[in-house]
């Protein structure tokens, strides 16, 4: 299956976190860099509750085995 690269700032959008825990998921290695370009298919996707007017973000790509969080 092809992989779908976005940049940084549109995973950040996609996920509703800010663009440095992009970069931070990456370097703990919880998702891959393709030269600074990331698969969608690795981030876990925001959900808007357009009724009670929220964001509510996925759970965090887990760490990999034997990683500490940064």
């Amino acid at each position: 299956m092809p992989l779908t690269l976005i940049t940084a700032a549109d995973a950040a959008y996609y996920t509703g976190r800010p663009v440095g825990t992009i970069w931070r998921w990456a370097s703990e290695g919880r998702i891959t860099s393709h030269g600074g370009r990331y698969d969608l298919s690795e981030l876990p996707r925001k959900t808007v509750d357009e009724w009670a007017d929220e964001v509510i973000l996925g759970d965090p790509p887990p760490l990999p085995e034997g990683v500490r969080a940064a």
